[in-house]
């Protein structure tokens, strides 16, 4: 049974007190948040600060030695099975079939889930992530975002409440990142729950609702860009000349919708068949 979001209610990801450490070393040490539905969470953090231990905890690939969360509101340790109905779960590198088109991608994803009429469900996804002009075309010859979008995309086949998008933007260029953000962006938009894994700044200043920063296995602050900016002390007011930065620069070459670049590739790779 398709579990959904209005099956239950509170937040949905709840994280109380999570502990792991492998030998001596500690990598969770009392990890406590929450993630409101439709929303996106970022997870922020250096290398080793714990970032997908928390992400593999919370989607049952991992079991905590302390603490308790839940996942749309099934508890992770004892109902694990109905965690996994409510999630999808995005890895640090797509995991796509580079030798199948894209569309024949999302197809056999819809299929292994005994969905009804995976081909609409298909060509739904590849016009919601503008993968459709590219649809027949092996993944082997797409760009890295277009590759993350078509991931992201069939992480989402069978409308699971929650995703988990573990360092998505890893390795890629900006405009891969671009395009990456605005797949997310695209997920809250259609009401699912994201908890977003990052090392960039950026990325969380970009995409976040709510901002949790990781250092050492603990979370040291929690709350919205507006809240975090408060804890330092008030920004002087000076006149400063406005200079165009590198993403103002960027974006006026590529276009700010950051696929005029995959637009091209299209044309000239033409289409499989």
């Amino acid at each position: 049974m398709q579990v959904t979001a209005n099956q239950v209610q509170g937040p949905a990801i709840h994280v109380q007190g999570l502990e792991k450490s492998y030998k001596k070393l500690e990598v969770l040490r009392g990890v406590h948040f929450d993630v409101a539905r439709g929303s996106i969470f970022a997870l922020l953090g250096s290398n080793g600060a714990g970032k997908t231990t928390v992400v593999n905890i919370v989607s049952t690939l991992l079991k905590a030695d302390a603490g308790t969360a839940s996942v749309n509101g099934f508890d992770v340790a004892t109902q694990a099975g109905d965690v996994r109905q409510s999630i999808s779960l995005t890895g640090q590198f797509a995991a796509v079939d580079e030798i199948l088109s894209g569309r024949e991608n999302l197809v056999l994803v819809a299929r292994l889930r005994h969905l009804k009429d995976p081909g609409t469900i298909a060509d739904n996804l590849l016009d919601r992530f503008s993968l459709t002009d590219a649809a027949a075309r092996r993944v082997s010859t797409y760009s890295g975002g277009m590759r993350r979008r078509l991931d992201i995309a069939m992480s989402l086949i069978g409308n699971p409440p929650v995703i988990f998008l573990d360092e998505p933007t890893i390795g890629l260029d900006p405009q891969g990142r671009i395009e990456v953000w605005q797949a997310v962006k695209e997920l809250a938009g259609h009401g699912t729950t994201a908890l977003l894994t990052t090392q960039y700044l950026d990325e969380a200043e970009q995409l976040a609702d709510r901002i949790a920063i990781l250092h050492e296995g603990r979370i040291m602050v929690n709350g919205t860009l507006t809240e975090l900016k408060q804890l330092l002390p008030p920004a002087k007011v000076e006149y400063v000349e406005k200079q165009p930065t590198l993403e103002d620069v960027f974006l006026a070459i590529v276009g700010d919708d950051g696929k005029n670049g995959d637009a091209g590739n299209d044309r000239s790779a033409g289409t499989d068949k």
